[in-house]
Parts: C-alpha cells; structure tokens; sequence
C-alpha cells in the first residue's frame, strides 16, 4: 500500500542537494507542510495544483506549535491525499521527524522516510573540513546548542572524546557552550568555526580557536564546528588554527 505520509529531508540549504528520490515525492504530493528553513528552489518540483502548507520553525521567533503540525498531518491523511512533510537537513538528526512518526503511526498512518543530507557533515565541507579524519578525529559527535529541558551535556566526556564536535543551533549559546569545554579541559587552542546559512550564496564563516572565537556579526542559521580538523578550511582565518604538532611543541 502506498504511504499516506512522506517525510523528507530537503537537505542542507542548496536546492540542488536535495535527493532524486525526494524530488520525485515531492512531484507526487498533494499536499506539502514544508518548514520555514527549506530553500523554496526545493518547491519547484511540487506540481502547481498541490498545496503547500508553511509550518515555519526558527529560532528566536514565532514558529508553528509541533503539536499543530502533528494534527494536520493527521488530517490530510485521513483524507487519502498524498502527503509530503519537507524538513530542513535530514528529519531524523534534530529534525523532530521522530517525533513526528510516532505521532502518525499511533494514527496507523504508513510513513516512508526519505532522508537528507545533514547539516553536520555537508556544511563543513563547503570549506574543506572533513568531519573525520584518521590523523586528527577518530570520530564526530552532533551535539544541540539548547535542549527542551535545559539540561547540559557531559562537557568533560565531550572534551576527552578527541572526536570532531558538531554543534546545531548553538550560536545563542556560544559564549556558554566555548567556556564549557575550556573549563572541561580542551586545549583553548582547539581550532573552531561558525559556519552561517551553510551551502547557500551568501555563507559567512569565521575561523579562530575555542580560546578566540566570536559570535559577533553572525544572526544564524550557523553551525559550529570544534576540533583538529577545523585546520583544514580553506578560507582566511582570522588567526590561523594551530596544528596538533605545534600545539604540543
């Protein structure tokens, strides 16, 4: 049978990132609840007799309540129409497409997932910055700047980890978020960057050190990225990043 409810990934910001798969959903829909960070170049695929549904969420302004989301959804599939949830990124890595499945199965809404490329891998790499390295990352870690309950994370663990850290919606948080791990122990020297409004025409990035880095200028989106591996962007630094070699000399 074919699902009531498609949730996609649109991806990191260009139009062109977006999947094969996910644009042939979006020429099948009938309708489309689309989130307010979506490049609307995604929409050129959606026929011009499907409705499209804006159901903005951005931080620090006034977004659609995601129990409002849930019920639409709910409602335009119960009737039989094609539905598309678009979501920036990929749904399932702070997208709340989770959230959003549980919902519609306790419904006994079919869902197929179409994911995106995320934010976390495909933003640093518009400067150069692969995420992992086998000299300089063992891993990569995807962290929240802010949580639903305000809780914190294990800064000391995250400070140890020698992984890449990738920080979404972290920009309000920065000053909180660089204090946290110089006092949990990682070297203030740490290459570190802000990347604004990531693969898109007017991207802004600023690349320093946990100990240097400034918010200052940046109104988000923005991801933050901190570790060895932030030396390997390819724009003028605003003080070059040492290397591990000559941080231990």
């Amino acid at each position: 049978m074919r699902p009531l409810v498609t949730l996609i990934g649109a991806g990191p910001g260009d139009p062109e990132l977006l999947t094969l798969k996910a644009a042939r959903a979006l020429a099948a829909a009938d309708v489309v609840l689309v989130d307010e960070l979506v490049n609307r170049g995604c929409l050129a695929h959606v026929r011009s007799d499907a409705r499209i549904i804006e159901v903005g969420k951005r931080g620090g302004c006034k977004s659609t309540p995601q129990a409002f989301i849930e019920k639409l959804l709910i409602l335009y599939s119960k009737e039989n129409k094609n539905i598309v949830r678009l979501k920036g990124g990929d749904p399932f890595i702070f997208g709340r497409g989770g959230e959003e499945v549980e919902a519609l199965r306790a419904h006994g809404i079919e869902v197929e997932i179409i994911p995106g490329i995320t934010a976390g891998t495909a933003v640093p790499a518009t400067l150069g910055i692969p995420v992992t390295h086998r000299e300089f990352a063992r891993g990569v870690t995807f962290l929240t700047g802010h949580t639903k309950d305000g809780t914190e994370p294990n800064w000391q663990a995250l400070a140890r980890s020698g992984t890449t850290l990738v920080v979404y919606m972290g920009l309000r948080g920065l000053e909180r978020i660089l204090a946290s791990l110089k006092t949990a122990g990682m070297d203030a020297a740490t290459p570190a960057c802000i990347i604004e409004n990531g693969t898109l025409h007017n991207q802004k990035q600023r690349v320093a050190t946990l100990g240097t880095l400034s918010g200052e200028g940046f109104a988000g989106p923005a991801l933050i990225v901190i570790g060895d591996v932030v030396r390997f962007a390819r724009v003028e630094s605003e003080m070059r990043a040492a290397t591990p070699k000559e941080r231990a000399a």
